[in-house]
């Protein structure tokens, strides 16, 4: 055993015997200062003449310890922690009764020892402890010698006899305090020796290359033994793993090395051929160390394997652009290509690009009657049947439901293209798609616009693709091309889509909010966020009008960010004016089958300080239905957030009981074309209650919307409704006097 390891261990060994013989260290201290049973009785004599004054002694006592620069911090801290002064003044007189009941047994040594260690624990220095105990000597001699009790010939003896149990509280406090500050001393030698086995094992053992390089003599200094793995036995100083990066490579890492030359924090990412065979990517990292002449004279390094992450990057990158069923584009990527496309055509160029969207006819009917699994079967075999017929530069897009979106990129005759390519595509709907032992045959309706005769941007291009195609739905033409004729509301149509776009800009969005009652307390418990657009023009829209135009340009991902966010900062404030209401904000299928729905929800969660369950999440059985598989899997993280999910306009969709008792629902809410009528119609008033009985069933609760009368009301009320809204109560209310409605 090395030297300072034997003297380590034996300063350990001698603490440990000391604090293992504090019974002796207390004899000693007793059998020296010649403390006896004559002592305790005189103290028990006069303990009450002499603690008679003890609480007023123990405020001036702790006056002292805040006139300390250290000990005021520590009882400034402890108030801060919630302590009361009080608590310690009281204490410190049961110290002063202990001191004074003479007791010199095991037992109180070691509370005078405990003592000791938490003073050195605070850092209170020795002098001030001191300090203290003069306090204690000045404070017992004056009621010795000013004591009407006390007995002339007693005084002297009672005076030695304090001296003496002060002297061996002082011993013994101190004894402790250099005892804690050796332990001290010694866990820190232990911890620093620890630490440097942990250093040197760390630096072993981690798969990143660490390396330091004198520049001045080209040496290394340093290079870790993990370089191995990367590249065997070859460092190839001064930039290590040279000799195994790809050649095309080294001039990028080369020129790396010379900025680091030059002072300059440096990364790199190269690839580099690893000793099993296989090649993978490695970032090198250059950290230049000055002198004080300001020359650099080191160059420390790391060098880290980023294969993984890059995979990872990859495969995020992958499921943010592509259709996790078919694995097409989706709507994301498609609207980033075509932006791309037509910056790279610009003006006065001959060349043309074809934007064609494609609609299913009677897809809906195979999910209604063969089930999700066949539709998503179905999807799939007609993603295989349209890919096989375009080219590599082209790209085919599932834009959500049944839609696919077609871009085709430099084209020349772009209404030729696009019409015989739109012949093909109906062709391959002639032949049936099968499922299991079914033969399902499909349509299709296509929609084109051409850039730039239709459109210069993406929303103009997508909007009018997707009015040609709708109109064509129903009739005999399977595809159609954009004209300005094709209905009469086209053009106002373009127009708000050109205008949605900058609303979120001009702040043109606004919310109005509804609110929720308790049915049985009769007090407004929540609210329901309600979108309305502030058209400079038209006025207030309401959002039937346009979140059709969001959802197809795109735009509905950044309006249900805005939604929420802004909800949750009404929320906020509500609170902050003493009401804690629950906000309710719509959701559409199509922000859900966009990325970043579930990061803004777990961001404005942020905000709710552990109360996520004041936001709850609304959307219709339809929404549910569209992609059950999916959106079942993202409400479930959203619930298990914290936050509350409830299914709107119950009643209306076609949701499955089944399905009902799977999902992390909280609320269903019953639509208001059963509530309106349901005090005059029976079948109305039957639906209510029926629903009503199935939520509680479910161990859900039950909303009813539309309430717009008393009888109405009442009759909810007496069927066990557990929550209600209608104008009966309140219409929609801008933010700023929704609380009114609260009052």
């Amino acid at each position: 055993m090395p030297e300072t390891s034997q003297n380590d261990a034996l300063n350990t060994s001698k603490h440990e015997a000391r604090k293992h013989n504090l019974a002796s260290i207390n004899q000693e201290f007793n059998d020296f200062l010649g403390l006896h049973s004559a002592d305790q009785k005189l103290l028990k004599r006069y303990h009450e003449a002499l603690a008679r004054d003890s609480e007023t002694f123990a405020k001036v006592f702790y006056d002292y310890l805040m006139a300390s620069p250290v000990t005021a911090r520590v009882l400034k801290r402890y108030q801060a922690q919630g302590g009361v002064i009080d608590h310690l003044v009281k204490k410190q007189t049961q110290h002063l009764f202990g001191l004074l009941s003479g007791s010199i047994d095991d037992a109180s040594a070691r509370c005078i020892a405990h003592i000791g260690e938490i003073h050195h624990r605070y850092g209170i220095e020795p002098v001030w402890i001191m300090g203290a105990y003069r306090l204690y000597i000045k404070h017992l001699q004056a009621c010795v010698r000013n004591g009407m009790e006390i007995k002339d010939s007693d005084r002297a003896s009672l005076e030695d006899t304090i001296t003496k149990l002060l002297f061996r509280d002082m011993g013994l406090m101190l004894e402790a305090y250099w005892d804690s500050g050796l332990l001290a001393l010694l866990e820190e030698k232990e911890k620093v020796s620890d630490l440097q086995e942990q250093i040197t094992s760390l630096l072993a053992n981690i798969p990143q290359l660490l390396w330091s390089m004198d520049i001045s003599r080209n040496q290394p200094l340093y290079v870790s033994p993990s370089s191995r793995l990367i590249c065997e036995m070859d460092i190839d100083m001064p930039i290590p793993c040279m000799g195994w990066t790809v050649p095309e490579d080294r001039e990028k890492v080369e020129l790396a090395w010379q900025n680091a030359l030059q002072g300059q924090a440096v990364e790199v990412e190269s690839r580099v051929n690893l000793p099993n065979g296989k090649q993978g990517w490695f970032r090198r990292h250059f950290y230049p160390y000055r002198n004080k002449a300001g020359e650099v004279v080191r160059i420390d390094g790391l060098m880290e394997d980023t294969t993984e992450a890059k995979a990872t990057l990859e495969s995020l990158n992958t499921l943010a652009t592509t259709d996790s069923l078919t694995g097409l584009t989706n709507r994301t990527l498609f609207h980033d290509r075509l932006s791309q496309a037509i910056a790279s055509v610009g003006r006065g160029n001959d060349q043309q690009i074809v934007v064609m969207l494609m609609d299913l006819d009677r897809f809906k009917e195979i999910n209604d009657t063969l089930g999700h699994p066949a539709g998503d079967n179905v999807l799939i075999q007609v993603a295989h049947r349209l890919q096989a017929m375009l080219r590599q530069t082209d790209t085919l897009a599932r834009l959500g439901g049944d839609e696919f979106g077609i871009l085709l990129p430099h084209i020349g005759d772009g209404h030729r293209t696009a019409e015989r390519l739109a012949k093909k595509f109906l062709q391959a709907f002639v032949s049936p798609f099968n499922y299991d032992d079914n033969e399902l045959y499909l349509g299709a309706s296509i929609g084109i616009a051409i850039y730039p005769q239709h459109g210069e941007d993406v929303a103009t291009l997508m909007s009018r693709a997707d009015v040609a195609m709708y109109d064509i739905k129903n009739k005999e033409a399977r595809f159609k091309f954009y004209h300005a004729e094709l209905n009469p509301d086209a053009q106002q149509r373009l127009q708000l889509s050109g205008d949605l776009r900058r609303a979120l800009e001009r702040n043109e969005l606004v919310l109005h909010y509804q609110p929720k009652i308790d049915l049985r307390s009769n007090t407004v418990v929540g609210a329901e966020a309600l979108l309305r657009w502030n058209h400079p023009k038209h006025g207030l829209i309401p959002p039937d009008q346009f979140i059709s135009l969001a959802e197809r340009t795109g735009l509905i991902r950044p309006i249900t960010d805005w939604v929420i966010e802004t909800a949750i900062d009404h929320c906020q404030a509500w609170r902050q004016a003493g009401h804690t209401l629950r906000v309710a904000v719509n959701v559409s299928v199509r922000s859900f089958q966009t990325t970043g729905l579930m990061d803004t929800i777990d961001r404005v969660l942020q905000g709710l300080d552990k109360r996520a369950d004041l936001l709850e999440i609304e959307i219709t059985e339809n929404v549910l239905m569209s992609d059950i598989t999916h959106i079942t899997a993202m409400l479930k993280r959203i619930s298990d957030m914290g936050c509350r999910i409830a299914i709107d306009d119950f009643g209306t969709g076609y949701s499955s009981l089944a399905y009902l008792k799977k999902l992390p629902l909280h609320t269903l809410k019953i639509d208001k074309s059963f509530v309106l009528d349901m005090a005059s119609d029976e079948n109305d008033a039957a639906i209510v209650h029926s629903t009503i009985d199935l939520a509680h069933n479910l161990g859900l609760s039950i909303v009813a919307e539309g309430i717009e009368n008393r009888e109405t009301l009442d009759l909810l009320t007496d069927l066990g409704c557990d929550g209600g809204q209608g104008y009966y109560f309140s219409k929609p209310q801008p933010a700023e006097t929704f609380l009114n409605c609260v009052k």
